[in-house]
């Protein structure tokens, strides 16, 4: 896998917003976040399932690096590490909110909820 440079296009507000949201797991992450609160790494392991913990590390690393999130280091034994949504952060939900209501109604077909209890119901898939 080669290392992209991270710089978006200057010309394009579109680019360059994608280019702080883009990776596999940072959407989630930032909603994980912002419903269940500070999490260690552990836990976002265990909320998250399948990702590898090579990949967790980068895509926090990025996302702290880009203001979306804040990584606090306690100084206990052993270290403990936790993460949670950064105020920068929190300004993409409205954002995201959105784009998971066009994933519904254009690519999915099931329901998706909200931590503010909407639910947005899918559609059911069109017989032909």
């Amino acid at each position: 896998m080669e290392n992209r440079p991270r710089s978006p296009r200057i010309d394009c507000a579109i680019d360059a917003a994608m280019a702080v949201i883009e990776g596999r797991w940072k959407a989630t992450i930032l909603c994980k976040l912002h419903m269940k609160g500070t999490l260690r790494f552990n836990q976002l392991m265990k909320e998250l399932e399948v990702v590898s913990p090579r990949i967790l590390t980068k895509q926090l690393r990025e996302m702290e690096d880009d203001g979306l999130i804040i990584r606090t280091i306690k100084a206990e034994v052993p270290v403990c590490v936790e993460y949670s949504i950064s105020e920068r952060g929190k300004t993409l939900l409205p954002a995201l909110k959105v784009l998971a209501v066009w994933g519904i109604e254009n690519v999915l077909h099931f329901n998706v909820h909200f931590d503010d209890g909407i639910i947005i119901p899918g559609r059911e898939p069109e017989i032909s």
